[in-house]
């Protein structure tokens, strides 16, 4: 039994030719219209610092990460971040991947202190304080128990 070959009608072979090389039919409407699209920039939105810096703890699998807003209690930050390592080692990490982070993101850390020891990492990014801590210093020194009022404990002082 003979094979037929396939045939391609006019109107098929002239669209393909037009989007495979639209200068020879002139360029079309439409591919012009993909090109200057395709030259656009397609720029993300900035993550913020307390999105990046929360996904660095996390990522290392940072303990009992808590956030706090201190803007009315202090000039120093915005916010403080509290949070827990299993180790020194551990501490250590998960500040340096805090720092990485927020480099990558654009942010950069105006100091880190404690990483020579490691039971208690301070990371200093202007409006975010990161604070990084064995369990029995975070336990010692009461951090959230300083920082962490209330709503209604803040009307009460002003």
């Amino acid at each position: 039994m003979p094979v037929k070959k396939k045939t391609t009608s006019s109107k098929t072979k002239d669209r393909n030719t037009a989007v495979v090389n639209p200068q020879a039919a002139g360029k079309p409407k439409a591919a012009s219209k993909l090109k200057a699209a395709d030259n656009r920039r397609v720029t993300k939105a900035k993550p913020s610092l307390k999105t990046v810096v929360i996904d660095a703890l996390a990522d290392m699998k940072a303990l009992e990460v808590k956030v706090l807003d201190v803007r009315g209690l202090t000039d120093i930050a915005d916010f403080m971040v509290i949070a827990s390592g299993t180790s020194d080692r551990h501490v250590r990490s998960v500040a340096q991947r805090v720092v990485e982070r927020t480099k990558e993101a654009g942010f950069r850390p105006h100091g880190v202190e404690g990483q020579q020891d490691s039971d208690w990492v301070l990371i200093d990014l202007s409006e975010m304080i990161v604070h990084v801590m064995l369990p029995r210093v975070r336990e010692f020194y009461g951090l959230e128990k300083l920082w962490d009022i209330t709503a209604t404990q803040r009307a009460a002082r002003a």
